[in-house]
């Protein structure tokens, strides 16, 4: 058996939620009289929800009071979490069921580390949750990435020492946070954006596999 673990990213590696955040954060947009497009919305991906709010404000022109702000932040993440209810297993993303099926049938554990909120829901949602080992969310660190927090956390939790972790994720931050964290990581997208990675996949359908068996032997 392996002595490896793997610890996936969600949003863009095992679902693709950031469409219902881009849908939320529109119709919000649309409410305050103004419109908010996908290229704009590349400016949230993975900043804070009040930050989010702060870009989208600065697009729209518009200044609120804090409460005001709070009480949108709060209505963004109820439609949000809407959306998040009507998931099902449909909305995992090709490739990821065939490898985690490898990995189950070869005793290979795996953890979630997130730095969404509401991780555990849509793992629930889409029938994930009971096959992962940990999950590590938003709930359980203090620092988002680059900083290395999360995967280390799940790394515990798994009980292997860094660099016998394989990081699967999607974004800039979290590869570096990989790296800092020294373990393997594997980058699922724009190989300009994720060029530091130790592996890149244009997508999760190339996740082969015949590339985890080469990751792990």
């Amino acid at each position: 058996m392996s002595n490896k673990v793997f610890i996936f990213d969600l949003d863009g590696v095992i679902v693709d939620t950031a469409k219902y955040h881009y849908l939320a954060w529109r119709n919000l947009a649309n409410e305050l009289g103004f419109d908010f497009t996908e290229a704009q919305n590349e400016q949230l991906k993975g900043v804070s929800r009040v930050r989010s709010l702060e870009v989208l404000l600065d697009i729209g022109k518009i200044e609120l009071s804090e409460d005001k702000k709070q009480k949108l932040l709060t209505e963004k993440n109820q439609e949000y979490l809407e959306y998040v209810d009507n998931m099902t297993a449909d909305e995992i993303l090709p490739g990821i069921k065939d490898v985690l099926d490898f990995l189950d049938k070869n005793n290979i554990k795996y953890a979630l580390g997130s730095a969404s909120k509401n991780a555990p829901q849509i793992l629930k949602k889409v029938g994930l949750f009971e096959r992962f080992t940990a999950i590590v969310d938003g709930n359980d660190v203090s620092k988002a990435k680059p900083n290395p927090e999360v995967f280390l956390i799940a790394a515990k939790k798994l009980n292997k020492s860094p660099n016998e972790c394989i990081v699967i994720e999607d974004a800039s931050a979290g590869v570096q946070a990989a790296n800092r964290a020294n373990m393997t990581s594997v980058g699922i997208g724009d190989e300009k954006v994720l060029s530091e990675a130790d592996y890149i996949f244009a997508n999760t359908n190339e996740l082969s596999i015949s590339f985890i068996k080469k990751l792990i032997a």
